[in-house]
């Protein structure tokens, strides 16, 4: 999916030359991306015998969905407690502490009436 995002559309080549020798099977890539795509996060187009994949989902809808997913399924459904937990058990420096603060602030600024 990175390169896909990255790409804006890919050929299961160009997914395959992308990887780190040893290079995975064509057939290995060939049922990531069916997956994939049967899931939802991506189409193709033909062209011949060959597919150009492009995401049906953006990178930001789609990491949005997995974390509201694991607020629901591990913390009852409260980003408040999910929060939480990510503050107490992240390794984040107090710079990076402050710096979350700061947009927690903003956001609460465009809440407000």
């Amino acid at each position: 999916m990175e390169y896909i995002w990255d790409k804006g559309e890919a050929f299961s080549k160009d997914i395959m030359d992308c990887y780190p020798e040893p290079k995975p099977a064509a057939t290995t890539i060939a049922t990531l991306l069916k997956r994939i795509q049967d899931k939802g996060f991506i189409s193709y187009k033909l062209f011949g015998n060959s597919r150009q994949y492009y995401p049906l989902i953006s990178k930001e809808d789609y990491f949005s969905n997995h974390v509201n997913g694991i607020i629901k399924n591990f913390f009852g459904d409260s980003a408040l407690q999910f929060a939480s937990f990510f503050a107490k058990t992240s390794d984040l420096s107090a710079a990076e502490l402050e710096d979350l603060k700061k947009i927690i602030d903003q956001e609460i600024k465009k809440k407000k009436p």
